[in-house]
């Protein structure tokens, strides 16, 4: 099979790489995607639980409980069902086999982070056929097998794949969904099959999607792109008003069938609360800190919130250097008519993701999870664009055969996808701390979004040094109470109470002994005049590090420091920001 053979789903198919194509047999595209997927899923599940809870993730935990003890209820309701449904039966399944199986063998145990993540990992790596399959529908074998092994070796698309939150799972449904469209135009096109019957399955993948996430405005993107055909009288690919009633119907039912909770007065009332955002942080004002600087974190700020740069900084810094040239370079031929009518897919998959994601003023780095694909396909255009040219040049010398095509293509193909799959053992298992050269390297890991970058996760070996050493009835003072007391819990320790740093109430009944958790990432603008002050007044007793990494340093007050640190504070009208 040669690149050239393959019928895109495009009307106006690409000319970049319709000619001259490598040879690939089926065998090696199912082999090559078994690497990708395999080897993608052992980077993502490699020491699974290495990395404690982190406080969203606690809450998905909380969830499961709930469900195991009422049934189906409004429990962390500002989400839908989907991913707390399989996480469910996740968790259940990992205690069984721990009873069953692992009782008298501590290694064969399946800990409980391992279980809530598990489900995300298999959805994250099993990607890697999706993007391959939209990439070769748009534009051709090589661009699809490229993306795949782009995004199977990826630093943050591991990182993102290793926490219990919905972004990998929503995306894996986008993407689903984006298969079947494109196969009902190719459909439409070029054969005179039933194409209606892959808009029906595109729905249905898109009432997934809004029942593990609540993005509905992600349809848009579908609706854009088949819109865009429809002023050319040539147009085959045509649904009319009642098929695109029905496929609404569908989109609601497979929503209803994933997410019936949404049914329950408890979850409008959650979803009320959050979109009013008046949840987040419940005694913290919601902030981010950014590149040194905290910022507001509310959708609503827009512009006056977290910069709109954010995203694009993260691009510039994250993403391993090969993948950066290859989008440089694609991201021109996005504009030349060359690349065909498959660049408006990722124009608009683009578009609806980075306008709005730009100009929002909350921001969290696993949102990025969505458009990462897309990132990943754009960068895949520009390095098959590159073996194009080379084997071009060699076609000038009368070097022009499958085998130095496929042996151009093998090599290059080698290289793009080694750099990130090295960059990602180098970093192994803390993937989200991967910085590349052009952000000054591992040397600032965690600098530029450490709430994205350690989230929580050394609290718990945090919580280990304060069982072992906290004096009896202490309290820790964290910005992540809940979370904290669920690890002292868990190590025996129920006589010490965990409250909120950022709570006036509590820091009046601070006494020497209690604790003070300073972890990176949880820095707000309510706390943050105290930590600089702690700072200035104490040495932590312990700094707990994830890799080589600073993560969480533990305060233990006494008389000097507590009469240098609360009641100067106290006079104090504002922070210091």
């Amino acid at each position: 099979m040669t690149a050239d053979q393959i019928s895109t789903a495009n009307i106006n198919p690409t000319t970049y790489f319709r000619e001259g194509g490598i040879l690939v047999g089926r065998f090696a595209i199912v082999a090559l995607l078994t690497i990708f997927v395999i080897g993608g899923f052992w980077l993502r599940a490699v020491n699974l639980s290495d990395e404690s809870l982190g406080e969203d993730e606690w809450k998905k935990l909380e969830s499961v409980e709930d469900y195991r003890a009422h049934g189906l209820t409004g429990a962390n309701g500002e989400h839908p069902l989907f991913l707390k449904g399989i996480l469910t039966i996740s968790v259940v399944v990992a205690e069984r086999w721990n009873s069953a199986f692992a009782q008298n063998n501590e290694s064969l145990q399946i800990p409980v982070e391992t279980a809530l993540r598990l489900p995300v990992t298999i959805f994250g790596a099993s990607s890697a056929i999706l993007i391959f399959l939209i990439g070769a529908e748009l534009f051709g074998i090589e661009v699809g097998l490229i993306a795949a092994g782009l995004w199977a070796f990826d630093p943050s698309a591991i990182g993102f794949a290793r926490i219990a939150k919905e972004d990998v799972i929503m995306t894996f449904f986008f993407m689903l969904a984006s298969v079947f469209l494109l196969r009902s135009q190719r459909v439409a096109e070029t054969t005179r099959g039933n194409y209606m019957k892959w808009m029906w399955l595109t729905a249905a993948a898109f009432g997934a999607l809004m029942a593990t996430k609540y993005m509905p405005h992600f349809l848009a993107i579908a609706a854009a792109y088949y819109f865009t055909f429809q002023a050319l009288p040539t147009t085959k690919w045509r649904l009319g008003q009642k098929r695109w009633l029905i496929f609404l119907i569908i989109v609601g039912v497979s929503f209803l069938v994933f997410n019936p909770t949404i049914l329950l007065p408890d979850t409008w009332r959650a979803i009320a609360a959050f979109v009013s955002e008046n949840r987040v942080g419940y005694k913290v004002e919601s902030s981010y800190e950014y590149m040194g600087v905290i910022y507001r974190n509310k959708l609503t700020l827009w512009l006056f919130g977290v910069p709109w740069h954010f995203y694009y900084v993260f691009m510039a810094v994250k993403l391993p250097l090969t993948t950066i040239a290859g989008f440089l370079i694609g991201l021109v031929l996005m504009f030349r008519r060359q690349l065909g009518d498959g660049r408006y897919f990722l124009f608009w998959w683009c578009f609806f993701w980075f306008w709005p994601f730009t100009v929002l003023g909350g921001k969290f780095l696993r949102y990025f999870a969505f458009p990462l694909p897309a990132v990943m396909l754009i960068a895949a255009i520009g390095i098959a664009f590159v073996v194009r040219q080379v084997t071009y040049r060699l076609a000038k010398n009368g070097s022009d055969n499958i085998a130095v095509r496929n042996g151009v293509f093998a090599a290059v193909l080698l290289t793009a996808t080694a750099i990130p799959l090295i960059d990602s053992i180098r970093v192994t298992p803390h993937y989200r701390l991967y910085t590349n050269i052009l952000g000054g390297g591992m040397a600032e890991a965690g600098n530029y979004f450490p709430h994205d970058e350690f989230f929580d996760s050394r609290l718990g070996e945090a919580m280990k040094f304060v069982a072992a050493n906290a004096v009896p009835d202490a309290r820790v003072y964290s910005e992540t109470a809940k979370l904290t007391e669920y690890h002292l819990h868990r190590l025996g320790r129920d006589d010490i109470k965990s409250v909120w740093l950022s709570d006036p109430s509590e820091l009046a009944h601070m006494r020497p002994g209690d604790v003070v958790i300073d972890a990176r990432g949880r820095r707000y603008i309510s706390n943050n005049a105290f930590l600089k002050r702690l700072e200035e007044v104490s040495m932590p007793a312990e700094i707990v590090s994830l890799g080589e990494v600073p993560a969480v340093d533990i305060y233990v007050i006494n008389e000097q420091s507590l009469k240098l640190l609360v009641l100067p504070l106290q006079s104090r009208d504002t922070p210091d920001l």
